[in-house]
């Protein structure tokens, strides 16, 4: 039974920690802030409570396999999950609306087909059958398997150019896949939209972060009875059956190199913690700002994602009740192009104080640049958001805007990670899991495969692989 100390408390950590106490291990969690979940947080005020975080779930399947190997009651015995049908509204800058559904590509070509005019679906067919190629040749290295030791073939290219006509020159960027492929505006606005929704500029993101668009279309959102928070809630308890050992308010300051090896941790105000393996589930660039690990810059410095962008989040409470054919999520696309604007109106009874409220929460991509007037942005968030709320502005009891500062308050970084991304030079791939250091492990959002829900609990199985079954773990199954 090996001691294994665990930094940070987010989904990601603890997901490596369920899987490690299974395996037998001595697992402790060390979190600076009082309690657990990471970005995936909550604001209640006034019977009013919202996610402060992810607000919906991709790929729900990564949680099954959590739960299912780490006891007995699967994942549906602990939360209700529901799939989001449909899966959004998109409201263009011309006024044209659309109503997508939920994993269902034939249906997605309808809806274009009868909102943008015909040949607009096929053309977004096509487009997505390319997706699915990148998908397939990148699947089992971004999201399955461990950072290969060289990752140069993760650098190039996996989405391929349309084989006929003009098309056929190569694109580099998701803006480029948006003017050449689609020939559409709003078409180009609905692909970019996925980008910004994980932080990516499309002008900068390489053409296969086609895949975003692919993964939600193909699997489906799905929302968390009570919000994503209920889900952090249900992995916490998980951990606990599994006896996992959690310390809140206790933040790591140092971690402990013995003889070319992790040997422990430091704790704030003193106290060392000896450990066969450390498990570090705080942003990766945090660790080295605070100086928690001290490696110099060079060719073992671990990459991380540098994108330049994070999530301004608008609490909104309404007087009135939510009208009979809302949606969950509408997208309202901005002027000109650039980041969208989402809006989620979940028909939860446990997020509102009665049937004649309303509880919304709307959410944008910045850039994180100091001295940004975030009630100025705010405003124009809850503008645009009128355009999916009839009434906002008569309806709105009070509003907490939550900024980028307030993230690395609560995370340690201000900009949030996305998913692993081949192309680019390899430039948007994010830190192994396997750190320079032997026996220093990174897990969560800022690691290998990259952020996003799922892919924080892919990172943490993965790391439970690497440490339990060591030089021949191959990936998951």
């Amino acid at each position: 039974m090996a001691r294994i100390v665990v930094i940070g408390a987010g989904l990601g950590a603890m997901a490596a920690a369920a899987r490690l106490a299974v395996a037998g291990h001595r697992v402790t969690v060390y979190e600076q802030g009082a309690t657990y979940g990471g970005a995936v947080g909550r604001y209640a005020r006034d019977g009013f409570a919202f996610d402060t975080g992810p607000g919906l779930l991709h790929l729900p399947a990564v949680y099954r396999d959590l739960f299912v190997k780490t006891g007995k009651e699967p994942l549906e015995e602990c939360v209700a999950l529901t799939q989001v049908d449909p899966a959004a509204r998109h409201v263009f800058a011309d006024g044209t609306r659309v109503d997508l559904p939920n994993a269902s590509r034939a249906g997605t070509v309808a809806a274009l087909d009868a909102a943008l005019g015909a040949g607009a679906g096929e053309r977004w067919g096509d487009f997505l059958t390319r997706a699915r190629e990148a998908w397939d040749r990148t699947r089992r290295p971004l999201l399955e398997e461990p950072q290969p030791a060289d990752p140069a073939p993760l650098a190039r290219e996996p989405y391929p150019a349309p084989k006929a006509g003009l098309l056929r020159r190569p694109t580099r960027t998701l803006a480029q896949v948006g003017a050449r492929e689609l020939r559409d505006p709003r078409l180009a606005a609905l692909l970019d939209a996925y980008a910004w929704s994980y932080g990516f500029d499309p002008a900068g993101a390489p053409a296969s972060a086609a895949v975003l668009p692919y993964m939600e279309q193909t699997f489906g959102s799905w929302y968390v009875a009570g919000g994503l928070r209920a889900l952090a809630d249900a992995v916490y308890e998980r951990c606990r059956k599994r006896r996992v050992e959690f310390v809140f308010d206790t933040p790591v300051v140092d971690v402990l190199e013995k003889d070319g090896r992790a040997v422990g941790v430091w704790l704030d105000g003193g106290g060392e913690v000896a450990a066969d393996h450390v498990v570090s589930g705080a942003p990766v660039p945090a660790l080295y700002r605070d100086q928690v690990v001290e490696w110099e810059r060079g060719e073992d410095w671990p990459r991380h994602q540098v994108l330049g962008t994070g999530r301004v989040t608008v609490c909104l409470a309404l007087r009135g009740a939510r009208e009979a054919d809302a949606v969950h999520r509408t997208v309202v696309h901005a002027e000109g192009g650039g980041p969208a604007v989402t809006v989620l109106r979940p028909a939860d009874p446990a997020l509102r104080p009665d049937a004649d409220h309303e509880a919304v929460t709307v959410t944008a991509t910045v850039r994180t640049a100091p001295g940004q007037e975030w009630e100025a942005f705010a405003d124009r968030m809850v503008e645009a958001a009128g355009r999916a709320v009839p009434g906002l502005r008569d309806r709105l009891l009070w509003r907490h805007v939550r900024t980028p500062e307030d993230v690395r308050r609560d995370t340690g970084a201000a900009e949030v990670p996305g998913p692993a991304l081949a192309g680019a030079g390899g430039r948007l791939l994010p830190a192994a899991n396997r750190s320079p250091l032997p026996g220093l492990y990174f897990a969560g959002g800022w690691s290998h495969p990259g952020g996003g829900l799922a892919h924080a609990g892919m990172s943490g199985a993965l790391v439970a692989g690497l440490i339990v079954e060591g030089a021949d773990f191959r990936g998951s199954q």
